[in-house]
């Protein structure tokens, strides 16, 4: 979790007012064109991604953070599109540590944007399909849309989320819809357990120091550069070098071994979010495989 970047002033307002897990940002949807020295380093081109199978085609930006429209292996067009990003993203205030969202109302508002960054579309939701910050930081909403509908009418297809743990050492890109931007580095390696105040996930993606995500980039994909497929949701980054407070999340092992990383930033795996949804894109829990944290 990470503080909101638009002015110096509204760190104070986060720590005083529940702080955002992970990388949220507090602006509106149209992103300042102007923030702090750290939010837009003088190298953004510098993080354009080195294969073209990446690229900002399919990702949306919310009101204060990230994310993109997905599908699963088995998802078929016809489906309603669903949207992922990070839990502590959803519009009505962060889940609690062992609070499991799910069906919950929402008529949330996504800006779709092409390969170039460019606003193509206003998608809608239907409904929350499923939100936590429990072992994982996500938020997967339903769209009023189907795959096929936003192919047809904006050209625009779904991201995979692959259903395979990733591998340590792959290239990614982190690809955020708020600020339109690509960060570039590779899987460093995965952190049994990552705690952020009151959070703990479980065997998170921690990148290369090159992935200098910022506010704002919260539920941004995280894609195998080769494949194009969603393997991670972009999520938190150790600010301060603190040990474990919220936006300076520290590394735990199976012993109980801490470890603080500052400047390093970090992601949670989505492999293990297709075996939780059936035919239709519908969610079941219950399904054999699914170990997704149950309300």
């Amino acid at each position: 979790m990470r503080k909101p970047l638009v002015a110096a002033l509204f760190a104070l307002v986060m720590t005083g007012a529940g702080a955002a897990p992970a990388v949220a940002a507090s602006a509106p949807e149209s992103a300042p064109t102007q923030v702090s020295a750290k939010a837009v380093p003088a190298d953004t081109e510098a993080a354009a991604p080195t294969l073209q199978a990446v690229s900002l085609a399919g990702t949306v930006a919310l009101s204060n953070c990230s994310g993109s429209v997905v599908r699963f292996p088995n998802s078929a067009d016809t489906d309603p599109a669903l949207v992922l990003s990070n839990g502590h993203c959803l519009e009505t205030g962060f889940p609690d540590p062992g609070e499991v969202i799910v069906g919950q109302a929402s008529s949330r508002t996504f800006s779709l944007l092409n390969s170039a960054g460019t606003k193509v579309a206003t998608l809608r939701a239907s409904k929350v399909a499923y939100s936590t910050m429990t072992d994982t930081d996500i938020t997967i909403y339903q769209l009023t849309s189907t795959y096929a509908t936003i192919k047809n009418s904006y050209g625009i297809s779904a991201l995979t989320v692959q259903n395979t743990h990733p591998t340590a050492g792959t290239a990614i890109t982190v690809a955020s819809g708020y600020w339109k931007r690509l960060y570039s580095c590779s899987i460093d390696g995965f952190v049994y357990r990552l705690k952020e105040g009151g959070w703990t996930w479980k065997d998170s993606v921690r990148y290369t120091s090159a992935c200098n995500t910022i506010g704002g980039t919260s539920g941004s994909p995280v894609v195998d550069q080769s494949t194009g497929k969603v393997v991670a949701v972009n999520n938190t980054g150790n600010e301060d070098g603190e040990r474990c407070t919220v936006n300076n999340p520290c590394e735990v092992d199976a012993s109980g071994n801490v470890t603080v990383r500052q400047g390093i930033n970090y992601a949670e795996e989505t492999y293990q979010i297709p075996a939780c949804f059936t035919t239709g894109n519908k969610l079941d829990l219950t399904l054999s495989g699914c170990v997704l944290p149950r309300p």
